[in-house]
C-alpha cells in the first residue's frame, strides 16, 4: 500500500459551518486558488443550494454560500492558507476592486 502524503504539510482538513444553511464539511486550503472540500452525509442533506440543483437538473457545480464562507475564514485566519503567497506565483492574497488586500473582519 502507498502511503497517500499529498496534505502532510501541517494543515489538516478543519471542520467549518456555512453561514447560510450551517452544513459543516471539512475545509482546507492549499493556496487562495486551491481548496479541498470533504462533505458527509450530514452537510450534504443540509446543503440548501445543493437541494435546490437536486430539484432542478441534478445537476451540483459547488455551493457559492459555502465557497463565500471559506473564502471569508481565510480572510480572518479562521482557515489557514498553506503557501498563503508572495512570490508572484499566482499564490498571492486576493485583492479588492482598488487592487488591495481585503480588510480583515474582527
Amino acid at each position: 500500500m502507498r502511503l497517500d502524503n499529498r496534505l502532510t504539510d501541517g494543515a489538516p482538513m478543519r471542520p467549518l459551518a456555512c453561514e447560510r444553511c450551517a452544513a459543516e464539511v471539512l475545509v482546507r486550503k492549499s493556496s487562495w486558488q486551491q481548496t479541498s472540500v470533504q462533505w458527509n452525509a450530514r452537510a450534504t442533506a443540509a446543503c440548501a443550494e445543493r437541494d435546490a440543483a437536486d430539484g432542478a437538473d441534478g445537476a451540483f457545480e459547488g455551493c457559492r454560500s459555502l465557497r463565500e464562507t471559506i473564502r471569508e475564514a481565510a480572510l480572518r485566519g479562521t482557515v489557514e492558507v498553506v503557501d498563503g503567497g508572495d512570490g508572484g506565483d499566482g499564490g498571492e492574497r486576493p485583492t479588492g476592486a482598488a487592487g488591495r488586500a481585503p480588510a480583515r473582519r474582527g
